[in-house]
């Protein structure tokens, strides 16, 4: 017998672990991805024998939804994060200076008179971005190349910046990390401001090397040391691929939690759902997986408290 669609209640003002249980019952469309979603993830933070990898974009740490991020890896339910070098950007400029709320219809040409980005519907002050960044990035990497230092993998650069960032900064990703020793990896380094500041320093330190291949090192320990792995994969790029190739190498993921809004149908790596991983060998055939679609700064933070507050009780 199928399995009947049951109408959803809330007039009883149920808690969101309760809401999204009733949202799987209830069906609907991408309500029931959701909540099977919830589910996995759940699951997920639960397993303290997975190694868990978190892959994202950095355009969501330009937005409030870097305190969910920063809250996951400091409570130790991150083993691992992937990610782009606008990350590394956006926490360092955001940890010393803000960011603003704006909106998506703004005159561009209007912004760039008066020196302001604009980040979507987040608005940018100039000087809170590239001059912060710049002049962070020179003292950590005098203080670097003053200590001896002459080779950097991302991991070790991210910890440099994590360890610089004030312990006062709590929502920062970066802090986080350097905290609770989570290796930050960036596989495309020189694509943003962090990685810009690296290359103008090189200029005058031409021995220093960027080590990515001890980023890829610590990669392989990770994902053959593992007994299982997961990974919640935000948005797509270089980091969801970074992400799923190196566990290719191991048979593939046990559990993978995509939250994308891109299309499948375009052939992009942003929009592959979990099953066609499967056939590349990144996901195990019979691995948990589930893929929601939506905008991962309205789902994540509520799919987050949903299941810690599940683990809570």
């Amino acid at each position: 017998m199928a399995r009947r669609v049951e109408d959803l209640r809330i007039d009883d003002a149920p808690g969101l672990p309760e809401l999204f249980r009733r949202m799987e019952a209830a069906g609907g469309f991408s309500a029931k991805q959701v909540a099977e979603g919830v589910d996995l993830l759940t699951r997920m933070l639960a397993d303290r024998k997975m190694t868990r990898f978190l892959s994202f974009p950095a355009d969501i740490v330009a937005t409030g939804t870097r305190g969910v991020l920063a809250s996951l890896v400091r409570d130790g339910y991150v083993d691992a994060v992937i990610t782009t070098c606008g990350t590394l950007d956006h926490d360092l400029a955001r940890s010393m200076r803000p960011y603003f709320h704006g909106a998506w219809d703004l005159d561009d040409a209007a912004l760039h008179r008066r020196h302001l980005h604009r980040l979507g519907n987040v608005v940018i002050p100039e000087a809170n971005y590239g001059p912060t960044i710049e002049r962070a990035m020179r003292r950590i990497l005098r203080r670097l190349w003053a200590s001896g230092v002459r080779s950097l993998s991302t991991q070790a650069l991210a910890r440099a910046i994590g360890e610089a960032i004030p312990a006062s900064a709590t929502s920062s990703l970066l802090r986080a990390a350097f905290e609770r020793g989570v290796p930050v990896i960036v596989p495309g380094i020189t694509d943003g401001a962090v990685g810009s500041q690296l290359w103008l320093f090189w200029q005058d330190h031409r021995d220093l090397v960027v080590d990515l291949f001890a980023d890829e090192q610590s990669l392989s320990d990770l994902v053959f040391d593992a007994s299982r792995t997961g990974a919640i994969v935000l948005g797509g790029g270089i980091s969801k691929h970074h992400t799923i190739w190196w566990n290719q190498f191991r048979g593939g993921l046990d559990a993978a939690l995509y939250l994308t809004t891109a299309v499948e149908w375009d052939g992009s790596l942003s929009g592959a759902r979990t099953r066609e991983a499967v056939s590349w060998g990144k996901l195990k055939p019979r691995a948990r997986h589930t893929n929601v679609e939506g905008d991962i700064t309205v789902l994540f933070p509520l799919m987050v408290t949903a299941a810690l507050e599940r683990l809570k009780r």
